[in-house]
């Protein structure tokens, strides 16, 4: 298997193991050093910096929206510089609102870890609404 395709499939497996919160895939998929970078202005905005970090926010991802949170992945695509490209679709119910919008994710990964994510939505006043 080349390096595209290894990565790719880390990626996939991290989108069932975020899914199912299982949090040792996880913590063997990201990297101590890991970042993730959430868009927009809403609560749930910003950078996190470091596993811990990175995965409180995802954490609040499952756990304000009573477990209802999901990333259904649509399509992955690497390049041969260490970067997957994620599509998927987010929705969930949260106070009384929904989220359904799609989202881009380009992970960045160093010796089949990922070191970071970057959140990009198509619907990102829909994101920053919801998380309000």
């Amino acid at each position: 298997m080349n390096r595209e395709d290894t990565n790719i499939e880390l990626v996939r497996q991290g989108y069932q193991a975020f899914n199912s919160a299982d949090i040792e895939t996880l913590t063997l998929l990201f990297a101590p050093e890991a970042t993730w970078s959430t868009p927009g202005t809403s609560s749930a905005a910003g950078m996190h910096v470091g596993r811990d970090a990175v995965f409180g926010q995802f954490g609040r991802y499952g756990g304000e929206t009573q477990g209802s949170f999901k990333a259904v992945l649509q399509q992955l695509f690497a390049g041969s510089d260490g970067r997957v490209v994620a599509l998927h679709h987010n929705s969930g119910e949260r106070a009384g609102r929904t989220l359904d919008t799609d989202c881009c994710i380009i992970f960045d990964l160093v010796d089949g870890r990922i070191v970071a994510g970057t959140e990009t939505y198509s619907d990102l006043a829909n994101w920053d609404a919801f998380w309000a």
